[in-house]
């Protein structure tokens, strides 16, 4: 098997605090010309603010309950709403090039993600037009349908280099985007791995180091054919 033109490297259970360090530092070095990473952790629970979280107006609990729960808020560089992080959801953080091919990126995150949520058993994955984001088929809930996210997605671009990434739900309680109006939809259920095999009756249990791996290998075959090349401007902050 050739090795992917990337490091991957698994951070297990850490702080987000202590990923977006690393992501700094990761993506200084890769736009200095160093190799490209893909990181993937999980978080203890924290919400954190995208661009468009217009201050944290689709948080829907108090400040002082978040607190209580020990559940910190963070504004960050990414696109995006706001959105949760915890146990259960698998992050990746693709340190990769982009130059201006921003929507490619994004398109190939998508087919990452949809390729390993066929690999653990959800072969109806599937980008949703006009949002962020990997969802699977509708669901009628009490007469109304809602959409069903199962990963969300926010990147910001520096210096030609991708920061952030993707969160997906594998088993996560999703009890806790119930303190958000997620990625500010209104319309949208959010979803889990576990939860779509727990209701479709597979019997199917999955674990975050399967998705790990599911993960990976997705990406090294979505990003087989990629454009590696850093713009020259890169390393001059342009």
């Amino acid at each position: 098997m050739t090795h992917p033109p990337f490091d991957v490297l698994d951070l297990g259970v850490t702080p987000y605090r202590d990923a977006w360090d690393l992501q700094k530092q990761h993506h200084e070095r890769v736009v200095a010309g160093g190799r490209p990473v893909l990181l993937l952790v999980e978080h203890p629970p924290v919400l954190t603010l995208g661009r468009k979280a217009r201050e944290g107006t689709n948080i829907i609990v108090t400040r002082d309950y978040l607190t209580q729960q020990g559940i910190e808020v963070l504004e960050v560089e990414r696109g995006g709403d706001v959105t949760y992080h915890g146990p259960g959801q698998l992050v990746a953080y693709a340190i990769f090039p982009v130059g201006r091919r921003v929507a490619d990126f994004l398109r190939l995150l998508e087919q990452a993600t949809i390729a390993a949520l066929s690999d653990l058993g959800l072969p109806d994955a599937r980008p949703n037009p006009g949002y962020a984001g990997v969802y699977v088929d509708p669901r009628e809930v009490n007469g109304r349908t809602y959409d069903q996210k199962i990963a969300s997605f926010g990147v910001a671009v520096k210096r030609h280099v991708a920061l952030h990434g993707l969160g997906l739900n594998v088993t996560t309680n999703l009890q806790h985007f119930e303190l958000i109006v997620p990625c500010g939809l209104d319309d949208t259920h959010m979803t889990s791995v576990q939860r779509e095999h727990d209701l479709r009756g597979t019997g199917r249990r999955v674990t975050i180091p399967e998705a790990t791996a599911a993960l990976s290998r997705a990406f090294t075959t979505t990003f087989a054919t990629y454009d590696w090349t850093l713009p020259a401007t890169a390393a001059a902050g342009s």
